[in-house]
């Protein structure tokens, strides 16, 4: 939907409903009428819809009072009144961005087109209310407002296990590189997994499709993952107490490597990786089957996480600040 976009007539109705019932498909109606096939769709869709005084079908007059109704009761939002920005702001929503990153970035680029992300979470939830399931593009697909709860396991004895009230300060406020954190990303296929790495500060993720969710195999991946890093990049790492990560010791041979865990139950201690998973299940839900994932899939998903813009970064994105700092780091002597 373009800037020149016109809303339809009571005229073009009552073509589009006679040229529907000598037998047009859509396409031929689009031409005929000067409209996009999607256009000539919707609208049939939309108000033809059976309620408990209507059977059902296409009727002009009717179609037209209700997108008369639907106009004035949208024009309270922003996004209906322009229908470039909204068709931005969609775009941005299937690419997997937030409300926040979305007005932010539109902020930080300077955009002649702005808007809060507190609209952008109305106009959503408005149109959920109107069968429209915007809602569905977001990170995490609710309807409605409002947190989740997640459990953790239970703890289990694990050699050289250091508490996260060990953690130094500056990790713990995100005021140094070099902190990540560290967790399988399950399937419902038994054994499949994917090991996902976070760093704390510039949020960016790495992402491996592992063997099996064995102690032997995500330690390997993770010391494979640390060893071409500057001591700088690679201070730290925080677990939660799953029996995937019995091996973390091994890590620890590294000088200046540390490893963390979680207290029972709370994952949120670790909630940048916790996030990540949550945002990768957009493209990677639990029901994928990874022997079907190539590896330039898993590629494209790490990227598209990592490219997107983030609020706590001043809408700058998660590479950007990594590239930043890893050429800062290398250029010391």
């Amino acid at each position: 939907m373009g800037k020149h976009y016109t809303h339809m007539s009571l005229e073009e109705r009552i073509e589009l409903y006679a040229l529907k019932r000598m037998g047009f498909s859509d396409h031929r109606i689009a031409d005929c009428l000067g409209r996009s096939p999607s256009t000539i769709g919707r609208e049939l869709k939309r108000n033809s819809k059976p309620t408990k005084r209507y059977r059902g079908g296409y009727r002009p007059e009717r179609a037209n009072r209700l997108a008369l109704r639907r106009r004035r009761w949208n024009a309270r939002f922003k996004l209906a009144r322009q229908p470039e920005l909204a068709d931005l702001v969609h775009d941005r929503l299937a690419m997997g961005w937030s409300p926040q990153q979305i007005a932010g970035r539109l902020a930080l680029d300077k955009s002649p087109m702005r808007i809060s992300h507190e609209s952008i979470y109305r106009y959503i939830y408005h149109l959920t209310d109107q069968k429209t399931y915007w809602h569905k593009l977001l990170p995490q697909k609710k309807y409605r407002r409002g947190r989740s709860r997640r459990g953790g396991g239970p703890l289990n004895h694990i050699r050289d296990r250091v508490s996260i009230d060990k953690r130094p300060e500056r990790a713990n406020q995100r005021r140094q590189f070099g902190h990540w954190e560290s967790d399988l990303m399950l399937f419902s296929r038994y054994g499949q997994a994917i090991l996902v790495l976070h760093e704390r500060k510039c949020r960016l993720i790495r992402i491996w499709q592992q063997p099996s969710k064995a102690a032997q195999p995500v330690v390997d991946q993770l010391r494979q993952a640390f060893v071409d890093l500057p001591p700088a990049l690679r201070r730290s790492v925080t677990f939660d107490n799953g029996t995937e990560f019995f091996f973390h010791h091994q890590l620890n041979t590294d000088p200046g490597m540390k490893t963390y865990f979680c207290d029972i139950g709370s994952p949120w201690q670790k909630g940048g990786v916790e996030n990540a998973i949550s945002r990768l299940r957009r493209t990677l839900p639990r029901k994928t089957d990874l022997r079907d994932i190539e590896l330039s899939d898993l590629e494209e998903a790490a990227s598209r996480y990592n490219n997107t813009p983030r609020k706590c970064l001043g809408y700058k994105t998660p590479l950007e600040v990594y590239n930043r700092i890893h050429k800062r780091v290398a250029l010391q002597p």
